[in-house]
């Protein structure tokens, strides 16, 4: 199993993956996407968790075969292609941006720029080019985006503990 490094989300996510499925696969980190993915397409490794930006290019190309996606829904750039879900039920797994400032920015501020970074994730080009890709904007209110981060830093401490992964 590739991954781009220790501790990646592709790292958790293959982890999350083996506890959840009750299977093992040996972890072959690489130092990020790219030598990864060249190995996977050469036969060197025979799986990959990737993010949808730096694989889908190969699977429009034929030449990775997509098996499922790590979200909880079906990718619109992927129709056919199931979710992990389906045959592992409960799994889920998705890579996430966010924008943030420093802790003591007035409220005031905060509210502006989450006004305005949600007005440009509503723009049609930016949400094309988002979908293209396999991605979709989530717009949200600075508290829900920190309930994210919390529950997303619970969850995936939670895979790293368990598979004992350790920073380099």
């Amino acid at each position: 199993m590739a991954s781009s490094g220790i501790g990646t989300s592709q790292n958790v996510f293959g982890e999350l993956f083996k506890t959840m499925a009750g299977i093992d696969m040996v972890h072959v980190p690489y130092r990020g996407s790219a030598p990864a993915i060249t190995d996977l397409l050469s036969g060197q490794v025979q799986v990959m968790f990737d993010t949808m930006a730096s694989s889908i290019e190969h699977i429009r190309a034929g030449k990775l075969r997509a098996l499922a996606v790590t979200t909880a829904t079906r990718l619109d750039v992927l129709p056919d292609i199931p979710t992990v879900s389906d045959f592992v039920p409960g799994y889920e797994a998705s890579g996430w941006n966010g924008m943030a400032a420093p802790k003591n920015t007035p409220a005031e501020i905060i509210d502006k720029l989450n006004k305005e970074i949600n007005a440009g994730l509503a723009d049609s080009k930016i949400k094309a080019r988002l979908a293209d890709l396999g991605g979709a904007p989530i717009p949200m209110t600075p508290a829900d985006f920190g309930k994210l981060i919390a529950d997303e830093t619970e969850k995936w401490g939670k895979v790293i503990r368990a598979a004992n992964i350790k920073p380099e």
